[in-house]
């Protein structure tokens, strides 16, 4: 079995997800700054992710990812064999020791993965979130809002002191004289 930094992560960023959920295609770089994980790495998770279906992609200004499914038909097994494999949650054989001491404990760590993967398939999405809301964890209440090119700006007044004629500039410069 093999739980790395890229399950927590992908976990982590899956629940930001979930609870941004009803604000519409949340950004990839909104999950970066708020979880303090670089653009790149998860651009590759939300890659695999989107492979299993677990997330879908909106391309454009407004665009970002949403859930492929709902918060309660995703458990956290599915994620982490979507980030490391469809080989993540199965007992791995120990080089360290030899044939013998393998078969000497074989059963043990056969139960003992399968018990874990009992327990992670038991998580969904959906707990996951309702304990974060519960520890105070606010979800954004904000809309989506547009951006990039279609994004307007409120104009400012321009406040200029320079002549706005030849004449007036004459004047100007041959007042400094």
């Amino acid at each position: 079995m093999r739980l790395s930094a890229k399950s927590r992560f992908a976990v982590a960023a899956m629940i930001d997800l979930a609870l941004r959920e009803n604000l519409g295609p949340v950004p990839l770089n909104s999950i970066g700054l708020r979880l303090q994980i670089s653009l790149s790495y998860l651009e590759q998770l939300f890659s695999k992710l989107r492979q299993q279906g677990l997330v879908e992609s909106t391309r454009g200004p407004g665009g970002g990812y949403t859930l492929g499914r709902n918060t309660q038909q995703i458990s956290v097994a599915d994620i982490i064999r979507a980030v490391e494999g469809p080989r993540a949650l199965q007992a791995e054989e120990s080089s360290d020791t030899g044939e013998a001491g393998w078969q000497l404990t074989q059963d043990l760590w056969s139960g003992l993965n399968s018990r874990m993967m009992e327990h992670l398939q038991s998580i969904k999405l959906q707990q996951l979130c309702e304990e974060q809301r519960a520890k105070g964890v606010p979800p954004e209440t904000r809309p989506a809002s547009r951006r990039g090119i279609f994004a307007q700006r409120k104009a400012e007044a321009v406040k200029t002191t320079a002549p706005n004629s030849v004449f007036a500039l004459a004047a100007a410069l041959a007042g400094k004289r």
